[in-house]
């Protein structure tokens, strides 16, 4: 979300000490991670970071970063004072991405404390006033202060650079604290300032993830804390709101979804708060991909294809390095110069620049089946065709419709709506007549998972087509729904939602319901690996009539 001028002036007037000191590369630069289960690195592996080639790695000491920390409740993990980042307890946190990212793009040395326990809340366990259960905000005085203190009898400089937080989950369930959770997080910023005397302690606050079974079922519960969380990030210019619903959750059982972001999620999660901070400073290096020629003949007709969807079509598990081991895929690799595209990733947390070629252009280095589409689509002759993206890959199908939900802030059907005519019209803009060819759509995956959002699913899929069509003023545009194998367990297998879907097409003469059943076998459930979702795009472009 674009952040209103008057605001921005103020925090980059505010940040003008920080922005200088950035050239001091002596000092070491403090960060404090601290929160709960997300925060821990609950249900990760440090095993699996292998299987994920972007982070490849980072399984291993990180010799020049310090880090100490004290994790966990009733049995603690501790550093005895500082040591070199690594993975604790054979799990993965978000501060080892995070280094990496960091020093990667500043000279300074780093230093990371970390003080993180599942379960536990700001309302209680981390209540600066009346800190009760774990105690853990006098703890995490504790850590901070003796690790500082271990610097200065070294003679080790340093400042307080930044403070990550990731925390609420359980805050949710009781009614008190979930209902003052944004008055206990704004104490909780201005007693942390106060007692470690950094009064302009920036913070990164990391949005809830609901990608999961608790992003459903507990949505209004979810959507109270982010309004707290949002409430105090917009108010304090030194407060940043980081969205991570876009990361990999863990796939586990029965049902495919957890709780927690699990190994690659955890990575990932990193990332998000290394880009908030470098940009924070100036230092956020954004790759840029213009298109150097335009591809179309003036006055020419282009086939608009517009691609959208959940986390499948997004390409959460479709690793770009993975290509070059795939038969036939190794091409892919290359941008496409011939296809204009354009994209909104992840509730628009990554947006092009205007339309850029065709090519890699997903989240921590994915993509998704547009690759496959577009290269299947011209060697099959089609001619003058551009592709619009729009995802959002921790939404569900309720999001997307134009009802929407009580959580209103995930509500995605404005954005999708304002993204097809701007697509539209942008290509018209260049001269060109334009064939909206239709919106191909992958059924949400999570919905799949949860009994009352997959009894609801073919009925909002068919609200937002009626809805679309109607705003768009195209009664006839087609829709092309690909569905994969649905969530198999014995409760969900009582609502046929295959079937349900199929009925909601067989009524519409300008819908095909696309079942992509003969995909590769995939290590997880929900979720495609990257031979999964080149098949899909391939799959999606072979509806496509001449």
């Amino acid at each position: 979300m674009m952040i209103p001028m008057p605001r921005a002036a103020l925090f980059l007037l505010l940040a003008a000490p920080l922005l200088a000191q950035a050239e001091d590369n002596k000092t070491v630069r403090v960060f404090i991670f601290a929160g709960q289960s997300n925060m821990v690195g609950s249900d990760s592996k440090v095993k699996d970071i292998k299987r994920f080639p972007p982070f490849a790695g980072l399984e291993e000491p990180q010799a020049k970063v310090r880090f100490s920390y004290c994790i966990g409740r009733e049995n603690k993990e501790r550093s005895d004072g500082w040591t070199e980042l690594q993975p604790v307890d054979g799990i993965v946190g978000p501060e080892l991405s995070f280094a990496r990212e960091v020093t990667k793009a500043i000279k300074a040395p780093i230093a990371i404390i970390k003080i993180a326990a599942g379960g536990t809340t700001i309302g209680g366990d981390w209540n600066p006033d009346e800190p009760s259960g774990f105690k853990m905000y006098p703890l995490a005085l504790e850590t901070v202060r003796a690790s500082l203190a271990a610097l200065d009898k070294k003679r080790v400089p340093w400042r307080l650079e930044g403070f990550v937080w990731h925390q609420g989950e359980n805050d949710m369930f009781n009614e008190e604290y979930r209902a003052s959770y944004g008055t206990n997080l704004k104490n909780f910023l201005a007693r942390c300032r106060a007692d470690l005397k950094a009064p302009k302690l920036p913070f990164f606050i990391g949005e809830l993830c609901t990608k999961t079974i608790w992003g459903m079922d507990q949505r209004p519960r979810m959507y109270e804390i982010s309004v707290g969380q949002r409430a105090v990030t917009t108010a304090d210019a030194f407060a940043h709101y980081i969205p991570t619903s876009h990361v990999g959750v863990e796939i586990g059982r029965p049902v495919g979804l957890h709780y927690h972001y699990g190994t690659l999620g955890q990575l990932e999660h990193g990332v998000n708060y290394a880009e908030a901070y470098l940009r924070s400073i100036g230092k956020l290096e954004v790759a840029t991909r213009p298109l150097k020629k335009w591809p179309y003949k003036a006055g020419s007709t282009v086939d608009l294809f517009v691609l959208a969807g959940h986390r499948n079509m997004e390409g959460e598990r479709a690793f770009v390095q993975e290509l070059a081991m795939l038969k036939g895929s190794r091409a892919l690799r290359k941008d496409q110069p011939g296809i204009a595209y354009r994209y909104s990733l992840g509730g628009g947390v990554k947006i092009s620049g205007g339309w850029e070629p065709l090519g890699v252009a997903g989240l921590y280095d994915t993509f998704g089946p547009e690759l496959s589409f577009g290269q299947t689509l011209r060697t099959a002759g089609h001619k003058d065709i551009a592709i619009a993206k729009f995802t959002d890959s921790g939404s569900q199908i309720i999001d997307w419709t134009k009802a929407g939900s009580v959580a209103k802030s995930r509500n995605l059907y404005p954005q999708l709506l304002a993204f097809v005519r701007d697509s539209v019209a942008e290509l018209k803009a260049k001269g060109h007549r334009v064939n909206l060819r239709g919106i191909y759509y992958h059924l949400g995956e999570n919905d799949m998972s949860w009994n009352p959002f997959r009894r609801g699913a073919a009925k909002r899929l068919q609200a937002l087509v009626t809805e679309i069509r109607k705003d768009l003023k195209m009664p006839k545009l087609v829709w092309v729904v690909s569905q994969q194998r649905p969530t198999d367990q014995k409760d969900l297998n009582k609502i046929d939602v295959v079937a349900d879907v199929a009925a909601v097409a067989a009524a519409d003469p300008h819908m095909t319901h696309l079942r992509v059943f003969d995909l590769p076998p995939q290590e997880k459930k929900l979720v495609l690996d990257t031979a999964g979702v080149v098949r899909l795009g391939e799959l999606l472009a072979g509806s496509v009539s001449r």
